[in-house]
């Protein structure tokens, strides 16, 4: 009775193994084609509508929206500067705060001990 059981348990664990391997969706490690993703929401889908036509996750959606996002502001800040004349402000001179240590940086022992 025991290895009647036994069997069937073990057919359906493979009959259920089976049926989820039949429904997996792929899974797609190409990298994502942001220019084409930005001109499908420039064509005005949703994220889902473009994550299924392009057979790529939503998120892989909300991650080229946000690169698409930081370089158009990149560009904007870097034009700014161009037309001002400045540098870029990675470059330029360290702030005052940041040139001197404070005074307790200075002597962190005075500044502990209770005398």
């Amino acid at each position: 009775m025991i290895k009647k059981f036994a069997l069937a348990a073990a057919s359906a664990m493979l009959v259920t193994t089976v049926a989820f391997a039949v429904n997996a969706r792929p899974v797609y490690a190409a990298k994502v084609d942001c220019d084409a993703v930005m001109n499908e929401v420039s064509a005005g889908k949703h994220a889902k509508e473009i994550a299924t036509d392009l057979n790529i996750s939503t998120s892989s959606v909300y991650r080229c929206k946000r690169h698409a996002k930081e370089a158009a502001k990149a560009a904007t800040k870097t034009s700014m500067e161009a037309k001002s004349g400045r540098e870029p402000s990675a470059m330029s001179a360290p702030s005052s705060a940041m040139a001197a240590p404070s005074p307790a940086m200075a002597a962190p022992a005075a500044a502990v001990s209770p005398k």
